[in-house]
């Protein structure tokens, strides 16, 4: 599982790379670095592109001993690790996709599947002690259109539908709880799905979703693009995009998990864990907009989740 996760990774980033530059215009940077405690990835970056102000498409592969502080983390989501029978060695390898227009009635993306191993470090066959997939998808738009966000759910249910009629319900309601900035009483965005721990079935099963779901990244999103990224937009609808960018960095920084584990793990390469983070953000004091205003339609929406399909 490990090797064709990686392969599956690797193929999924030319796709989507090779897909962006042709929408786009202009080459993404390919940075490929190694991790001395065990690993390696490749990061790519595309900066003041012509309709992507900042996007990013990376793949890690690393493995070595989880630090206590990740050990901790992994208890509290009820993993049975016990710290006193340490060192734990580990193995991850994910895919992590994260894309800001310079247009601010397209929307931002975000995409992350990985899995993960924990070992028994008493195996010389390395064999697995505890094993999960995870991941998901979820767009976050400045301005509500809602065939937009009808679109992308529509894509993301299809593709899990394929797999478990339950998925999606399931997966749709733990993304509006887990993209959510509790300081702030609302959520990131209009949702999408996103899972963790998954381990309930058999890893082939798992993994087939995994594939069905990455693979649904391009049509999810590159409608919606291609329809928003031409539009004519001033200085309000820009500004406006900066504030929404801010509540973007504000739960990357301050709930995701991801970003909290990557920084606890020796070796973190900083500059691929904060990829998904804009160019440009802004934060005013006690900004309210106007009522009745496009920008209210949204907060109304993102502080009163709606089933979309």
């Amino acid at each position: 599982m490990r090797h064709r996760m990686e392969e599956y990774i690797k193929s999924l980033q030319l796709l989507i790379i090779k897909e962006i530059e042709s929408l786009d215009g202009k080459k993404f940077e390919i940075d490929r670095w190694e991790r001395e405690q065990g690993g390696e990835g490749i990061s790519c970056i595309l900066q003041d592109g012509n309709v992507f102000e900042k996007a990013g498409v990376n793949i890690s592969i690393v493995y070595g001993n989880l630090p206590e502080a990740a050990v901790k983390q992994m208890k509290s989501r009820n993993k049975e690790i016990d710290p006193s029978k340490g060192p734990h060695p580990f193995f991850a390898a994910g895919i992590s996709i994260v894309m800001h227009p310079h247009n601010p009635y397209a929307p931002t993306i975000h995409l992350n599947y990985r899995y993960f191993e924990i070992n028994n470090k008493d195996d010389k066959d390395g064999t697995s002690k505890l094993w999960w997939f995870g991941g998901g998808s979820d767009l976050t738009p400045s301005y509500l259109f809602e065939d937009d966000a009808i679109h992308f759910h529509k894509t993301l249910k299809d593709a899990c539908d394929k797999h478990d009629a339950t998925y999606y319900p399931e997966f749709k309601k733990w993304c509006d709880k887990y993209f959510y900035l509790q300081h702030r009483g609302e959520a990131r965005g209009v949702g999408g799905i996103f899972f963790d721990d998954m381990d309930r079935k058999p890893a082939e099963e798992i993994f087939a979703l995994i594939k069905q779901c990455g693979d649904a990244f391009l049509p999810s999103y590159v409608p919606i693009i291609k329809k928003r990224m031409n539009m004519k937009f001033g200085e309000e609808e820009k500004h406006w995009q900066q504030l929404r960018r801010g509540r973007y960095v504000e739960f990357n920084l301050i709930w995701d998990r991801g970003t909290k584990f990557g920084l606890q793990t020796p070796g973190a390469r900083i500059e691929s864990i904060f990829m998904s983070l804009p160019l440009t953000a802004r934060w005013e004091y006690m900004h309210v907009p106007e009522k009745n205003s496009r920008e209210e339609k949204l907060i109304d929406v993102l502080k009163n989740p709606r089933d979309w399909v």
